[in-house]
Order: C-alpha cells, then structure tokens, then sequence
C-alpha cells in the first residue's frame, strides 16, 4: 500500500526501487521498451531496494546498495521521525551483481564520507569486498564495516527486528546470492528479488510463502524470448509466467502474499498500465511499486 507519513505504521518496509540492475530506463537501449520513458510516457524506475523503517527508535537498514542510492537515501528521509540522517544504521546486500552492491562506493571519501556504516554479507562477498579495490578502501577508511551473515542463522538489528539470510541458487561468480527473511514480531516478509528457477532451490517456494505474511518474490522477465537474439539461459531466472502457474493452485490468500519486482526494462510489468500486468492482478497476484509501505 501507499501510505502518508500521518498513517505510517511504527515499522515497516519500503519499497525504494523496483527494476533489474541497470534500472529504467536502461543504458543503450532504444526500443520501445526505454523510448517511452524519453518521450515521457513512463515514470524512472530505481534499481531494486528495500529500506526496513523503524520510526519508534528512529532507525533504517537498506536491502541493497544500488546505483541509484543517492536518490534512495534521500527517498527514505521522508519516512522517519527526525529528517536528514542519510548514513543507514545498516545495509544488507544479497550478491554481487552490480545492481546489488555497486551503491557501497559512494560511501567511500570520494562521495559521502560514510562513519562505519555496517555491511551485512555473506563470507564470499566479505572476502570479494575485502580484498577488490575500490571496496577494500571502504572497509580500510571505516566508511563500512562489515558484518559476516551465515545461511539460516537470524541477525537482531534492534530489539523488535530480525533478518534471515536463505542461501538460494544463481550465477554466484563473486559471491553466494541470498534472499532475506524480513521480520518484526509481529509480522514476516520473504525478499528474494534473484534466483535461477524455482526448481533449483533446494528449499520449496510453495512452502516458504507458507510462512510468511508477504513475499517479493522475482519478476525479472515476464517471458521467455523477452531478450531476442539472446540465449536467455545465460541469465536465468524464474519468468513471471512460470510463476504465475506455479502459484496458480494456491488459495487467493496466499496468491496475495507474493508481490513481483526485480524487472528488466523489457518486462512490460515496469509499465504503467499493461495487459501483463493487468492478468497478474486478475489472477490474484500484485507487482511491485516504488513508495508501497509493507507493515511489519
């Protein structure tokens, strides 16, 4: 939902970017897809991130450090109590493709000059961090400090917040990738905005979805074919369309938990008003909106 900052819950998540790693529009592209937004006909979509809010101790924690975290920063002013804290009081990153961790830099001296600002990563992106410049200049300045997360083992952010790191598979050429476990005590949410397929998780989505209140699951093609001239094996993922039929038996209560995001800026789900993103809310499903308020 979208929420004015009088009917904002004491936490929650919000939804600060909601495209694949290159954002929207994206760089080179001149079809339709991209064209539309230079004629003004779509709104900018930001790389996909999460900010976990909770306004009773004035806190936030990013999912993600995207491209787009300056506008981000400034994006998640409006959600707390006192304004114009742009340092996080963490940020929690799921891999290492550019669209995920690639924000960390403006950390660094050259930019915002960021005080020991904690990174929660997994031991192979510790170690790709620790020892790959200009990243290692980070941690040497103590812009960041890094913080070591373990698959299924929950971190306490503050009293009232936890997060689970779930291992899940994808093309892990510099680090593990992982989804997350959102939760307060209250309420849970699952983030999983990369993975291969469904079918290669050891674990069953079906289940996980189960557990929770609400799931970002990812969205990044609608169909396969969404990339012509491209062996879209190279860059799996699950398509929305086999989702949607995954889930298709599901009870229209849990069918409302999962929430699509992560799109490449073919998927006509970044668009305003599409055909595809109609059927995805008719069969009971919701995508993704940059400022929806998630309470946890």
């Amino acid at each position: 939902m979208m929420a004015s900052e009088k009917e904002l819950p004491e936490r929650f998540l919000v939804v600060l970017g909601v495209a694949q790693d290159a954002g929207y529009p994206q760089i080179g592209c001149t079809k339709e897809c991209c064209t539309s937004y230079w004629k003004g006909q779509e709104e900018k979509k930001h790389v996909t991130c999460l900010a976990l809010v909770d306004r009773i101790a004035n806190q936030y924690w990013l999912f993600e450090a995207t491209p787009d975290i300056t506008h981000q920063l400034h994006s998640v002013q409006s959600y707390l109590i006192t304004k114009d804290d742009y340092s996080p009081d963490g940020i929690f990153i799921t891999h290492a493709h550019i669209g995920h961790y690639s924000g960390l830099m403006q950390l660094g001296r050259e930019a915002m000059g960021a005080k020991a600002v904690p990174v929660w990563t997994m031991p192979r992106l510790d170690s790709f961090l620790l020892n790959n410049g200009p990243w290692s200049q980070l941690v040497a300045l103590n812009n960041i400090q890094l913080q070591t997360l373990h698959a299924d083992s929950t971190v306490s952010v503050n009293p009232s917040l936890k997060v689970t790191p779930l291992k899940v598979p994808h093309r892990d050429e510099y680090s593990e990738t992982v989804g997350f476990i959102i939760q307060s005590d209250k309420k849970k949410v699952l983030f999983i905005p990369d993975i291969d397929k469904w079918e290669k998780w050891e674990k069953d989505i079906i289940a996980e979805v189960g557990k929770v209140d609400m799931a970002l699951l990812d969205g990044t093609f609608y169909k396969n074919g969404e990339l012509p001239g491209r062996d879209m094996s190279e860059v799996p993922h699950p398509f929305v369309e086999e989702s949607l039929q995954k889930f298709s038996a599901l009870s229209s209560p849990e069918k409302s938990k999962i929430v699509f995001i992560h799109f490449n800026h073919t998927n006509p789900l970044l668009k305003k008003k599409s055909a595809e993103k109609r059927k995805v809310k008719a069969d009971g499903f919701d995508v993704a909106e940059q400022g929806m308020v998630i309470e946890l």
